[in-house]
Formats: structure tokens, sequence, C-alpha cells
């Protein structure tokens, strides 16, 4: 086994350092950009129902608000850590200034098993977390919003604790509410579209067409399934998906014919497994990795496609639906196998625009139809993929660099304007 660098923290410094001196900017903007301005650790005590106390670490992350208040989810990970967080936070900067919104990147994270909490353990944890951090979140501050098993549910939570203890009703301080408390249509399923969308835009640079195209997906949460819901719908035939069992590990399941989504969305719900469903047959992990499809899509957790499986890769096109799925070593090897990759920071940007979306409706108090939201987000994501295309057509870089070219470029004229270097 190769063992490489996986902190996320440290492949996104040297990432941004690369980039700083391919735009020959100066060592102040990478001094800037390269930590969060605030990062806050809090401990969260919660009365478990047995009547005993339990801590929970916390993190959040505040990396730069030159274009305005910081912006990101919550997760609620067993795993989680805080050069992860802190990572988190500054990808969040560059997808918010990659997709033409007026926030910073931001990022929180509980270290927590949800799966072993009861509902009201949950709640109390939910609600302890912004006890902790009122003071720092803010319509105008710092904006959380759903992330790794987290939900509209805890976020409701968070939301009704903070409105709360300010004593005012600041929905927008939250976004991925439910919409009936000042959530935004279109919100659950965003992320997901705007990975189809991205995919397709791809495509068409590759002279080939989303519809009819084979897909696999690793990861079959909310943005994995919607993911594959919306290629589904966009004409793409999803082959073959993969998931996680505490028991079991990584498992996938294959259909040539293509998997009906809908349905297995709904046998996943019920059954808790994606092993069984009609029409397909078990793969192993090292299958799943191989499998000749036109589009790939690793929509879990970071650094799932490393030096050890991205030579077994033989898709066309990688979509990066979860952040950082790509470990730098991986990038390499799928660069020299000729295999084009849309990073995260604009492959997954969909959550983020329509999130946006909800805090402006928060701040007037108007709300849009779930196809005028659609269409919006379309309008964002074609117009993020175009920009950053022409950064890649103009001196011939990856999609990755081109990425992170526009987003520091754009993310340090902002900065002198304001005068911080």
């Amino acid at each position: 086994m190769i063992v490489e660098e996986l902190n996320p923290l440290v492949n996104v410094q040297k990432t941004i350092k690369e980039t700083c001196k391919n735009l020959n900017l100066s060592e102040s903007v990478y001094e800037l950009i390269k930590e969060p301005s605030r990062v806050v650790e809090i401990n969260i005590p919660v009365q478990m129902d047995d009547g005993s106390i339990k801590v929970f670490k916390g993190y959040r992350s505040q990396h730069n608000n030159a274009m305005g208040p910081t912006k990101g989810g919550i997760r609620f990970h067993e795993k989680v850590n805080l050069d992860e967080v802190k990572a988190l936070s500054i990808w969040m900067t560059f997808k918010c200034a990659i997709a033409n919104i007026p926030f910073g990147g931001g990022k929180g994270g509980v270290i927590v098993d949800p799966k072993t909490l009861s509902k009201c353990e949950l709640e109390k944890l939910s609600r302890g977390y912004v006890q902790k951090l009122c003071e720092f979140l803010g319509e105008d501050l710092d904006i959380p919003a759903p992330d790794v098993n987290t939900n509209a549910q805890i976020i409701s939570w968070m939301a009704d604790e903070y409105n709360k203890l300010s004593g005012k009703n600041h929905w927008g301080t939250f976004t991925g509410k439910p919409v009936v408390l000042n959530g935004s249509k279109g919100r659950t399923e965003a992320t997901g579209l705007g990975i189809a969308i991205v995919a397709r835009e791809a495509l068409k640079k590759l002279s080939k067409s989303l519809n009819h195209s084979s897909v696999a997906i690793q990861g079959f949460g909310n943005v994995g399934s919607n993911a594959a819901l919306c290629i589904e719908n966009l004409g793409g035939r999803v082959v073959s998906v993969s998931e996680w069992d505490r028991e079991k590990g990584f498992y996938a399941i294959y259909d040539e014919k293509g998997l009906n989504i809908k349905e297995l969305m709904s046998y996943f719900h019920e059954k808790g497994t994606l092993l069984g469903f009609s029409g397909s047959c078990e793969i192993k992990e090292e299958e799943f990795w191989s499998l000749s499809v036109d589009v790939l899509v690793p929509a879990a957790l970071e650094n799932s496609i490393n030096a050890n499986n991205a030579n077994l890769i033989n898709a066309k096109l990688i979509c990066e639906g979860a952040n950082g799925p790509l470990t730098p070593a991986a990038d390499e090897i799928l660069e020299e196998k000729g295999i084009e990759v849309t990073p995260d920071i604009l492959t997954n940007a969909g959550g983020v625009i329509v999130s946006y979306f909800e805090w402006v409706q928060n701040l007037n108090n108007y709300y849009w139809n779930e196809k005028d939201i659609k269409t919006k987000e379309e309008k964002f994501l074609v117009e993020a993929f175009k920009n950053v295309w022409a950064m890649k057509d103009k001196d011939n870089f990856t999609m990755r660099n081109a990425a992170y070219m526009y987003a520091i470029n754009k993310l340090a004229e902002g900065m002198k304007y304001r005068g911080w270097y």
C-alpha cells in the first residue's frame, strides 16, 4: 500500500501556494488565505437519556470574509477533526468565488456518530452547538447549513435555538431549513442537480452527451442519491452505486441496463441497504472502481480516490460530488491516464448556490417557486463552468488548476480593494 499525505489542510495549502505562484500573486495573498481567520473550538455537554453527562467536541472555522459573510455546513461525524474543518472552510471560500455569490467560506463539525444518539440526545447536541457559538453566528456574520449526517431537522433545532437566544426571527442565519420554516424550495436536491449539470457541460466539452451515458456513483446519501436521480432525469444511465455499512464496510451494486433510482431510493430508505435491489448484483470494491463508465461521481468523504486505487479507474470523466474525494497523488495518476476531473469547488457548488437563494429569500421575506430556483441554479452553474473552462483553455491547465486560479484571483482582487494587502 502506498503511503501519501492525506491531511486535507496540508494538501489545500500546497495547492494555494502553487496557484499563487502560477498567478504571480504576492506572498501576502498566500499568507492571508492559507489559514482561516477565525477558528472556534467548543465542548458541548449533553445530558444523555440515562441521566449521565457526555461532552462532545465541536468546531467552527470561518476562513475569509472579504467577499461577504462566511457560509458553510456543519457535519456530525466520529472522524471530524480540526484540520478537516479548516480545509473545508477554505474550499468553501473558493467555491463561493467560483459560483459568483457574495460569501466567504465557513465550516463546522462535531465529533460524534449521530446514529448512536436518541432523537432527544441529538436535539440537545444540536441546540448545544448553537449555544456555544451564538455570538459568532448571524445573517451578516456566519451562516451554517447541513452537511454530512446533518439535515433539515437538525438545522431546524439550531435555527430555533438561535432565534430564542437572539430574541429575533433571524431565519437567514441558517440555510437548509425545511420549506415550512422559511427554507427554499429545491434545496434538498440542489447539490445533486448541480453535479448533473456540471457533468452534462463537461461531457459536451468532451464531445459526448449525458443522454445514455453510463454513470457510477460512490455514496448514496443526500448528495449521491439526488445526483443519481438528477442524472437519470437528464438522460444518464446510472449502472452502479456504492455505499458504506458499519459492519460490511464498502459495498456496491451493479446493473448494466441501469438502476431505477426512484425505486432504489425508496428501497434504501426502507431496507437501510442497497443490497438485494431488484435486477442488481453485488460487486467488489475493486470492480466498482474499475468499471468502464462514462462518468464516475465520488460523493462520499475525502480521500476516497487515492494512490492505491486511482490506477483502477476506467471512467472517462470524474465529477467530484464530495469535498476533497481525490488526493493529489490520485490527481497526478488520473491526469497521466487522460481522465478529465471536474473539481469539487465547481461540481458541488449547487448546494451553496441554492443556500444563497434561501438567504436572499429570508432577508427579503419573499419566496420563489421551485422552477425559478432550478432555472437560476442552472444559470449560475453554467456560467461558473464556462469561466473555469475558459481559464483551463487559456493556458492548458487541468480543470482543478483552472478552478483554483479563477477563485484565488477573484479573492485576491477583492482583498486588495479592501486594503488587506
